[in-house]
């Protein structure tokens, strides 16, 4: 059985230890890291935000690493299919970001000679922009988008690590947001209209232990008039109290156990672009992934290395609800990755 939290209180214990790990519909647990009694080299704090329509998505990240600042802007484009991801990067911001101690509420910022992007909360909505300089072909990135309609649940998972009582995973991935606003692309310009683009929030605070492999998937939409959306993750940590893996319709969250994420493989290897199969432990989420493009990179710096394979596509298969009545996904847009990180 997993543990729901629901009452509220610090996330950390006077020696940094997790207070309590399970897992939230919502930032129940406050975070605040002077608290963090782990080196500020091994802090990981970041907010990632995607929007996508199925056509088109853009992908915007800040975070503050500890030694290494990461700023991302991914233009994704599914009909081609192509993508085009750019960063930037800082030596030891460890901190200097000043990232907010809460999702709802506080600005994430970053500005450098090439790249502007921010994060602000204005109202009951989010604003993304972001301006990325010579982005493809010499040509700048423009992006002013609002997400609204924030959904009443979101899943936030307390993680703790089994061998370094120091190291926790506090994590909150928000679904199913509607997105409106503009990418400019050089003279081009996309509109995402809130009537078919989604966007979703992985907001994440931590100390993580050095070499980690995570597989994750989610997609937001809308189905029969009805909001949907889900999350699946595995692969770090101690979760025996709790997983991440959840699935939301019109804005309610219905928990779902285990679940695994069968890569075909062919030699060895992954083979990320044929078609997964996505199982749980209690039958409740079965389905398909057929990927349309694999935004992938792989970084080998010695001490640090990340292998990523965010890959595109659509999910078919069927869910179970908390009632016992069944949702059909029929080429559900999303994206399910697998990444290995030594960092």
């Amino acid at each position: 059985m997993e543990k729901e939290i629901i009452r509220k209180g610090r996330l950390l214990r006077e020696s940094g230890k997790l207070d309590e790990a399970g897992w939230a519909r919502s930032l129940i647990k406050t975070y605040k890291r002077r608290q963090v009694k782990a080196g500020r080299l091994r802090m990981k704090e970041w907010d990632y935000y995607l929007i996508t329509d199925g056509k088109r998505g853009i992908a915007m990240t800040i975070a503050d690493n500890g030694y290494m600042g990461m700023y991302s802007v991914s233009w994704l484009d599914f009909e081609v299919p192509e993508e085009t991801t750019k960063s930037v990067m800082t030596v030891l911001p460890m901190g200097r970001t000043e990232m907010p101690s809460d999702s709802s509420e506080g600005d994430s910022v970053f500005r450098n000679e090439r790249l502007s992007i921010s994060f602000r909360h204005e109202g009951e909505n989010r604003r993304l922009r972001c301006l990325f300089y010579d982005f493809k072909d010499g040509k700048a990135l423009e992006a002013d988008l609002v997400l609204s309609n924030e959904p009443e649940d979101s899943i936030v998972v307390m993680t703790p690590y089994p061998d370094d009582e120091k190291a926790f995973y506090y994590n909150q991935k928000i679904n199913c947001l509607k997105a409106e606003g503009t990418v400019r692309l050089g003279t081009d310009v996309y509109h995402f209209s809130p009537e078919s683009a989604s966007g979703c929030l992985d907001w994440g605070r931590g100390v993580w232990t050095y070499s980690n492999t995570w597989y994750w998937a989610s997609a937001s939409g809308v189905i029969d008039g009805h909001d949907v959306g889900f999350n699946l993750g595995y692969g770090f940590g101690d979760t025996s109290a709790a997983s991440e893996n959840a699935f939301f319709l019109d804005g309610k969250i219905h928990k779902l156990d285990r679940i695994e994420f069968r890569i075909p493989r062919k030699a060895g290897k992954d083979e990320f672009m044929t078609t997964w199969k996505i199982t749980s432990n209690d039958g409740r989420f079965e389905a398909s992934f057929k990927p349309l493009i694999d935004r992938s990179s792989h970084i080998n710096a010695g001490l640090i290395e990340s292998d990523q394979h965010q890959v595109f596509g659509r999910f078919t298969g069927r869910v179970i609800l908390d009632d016992g009545s069944e949702m059909i996904l029929n080429d559900f847009f999303g994206f399910a990755e697998k990444v290995k990180n030594r960092w």
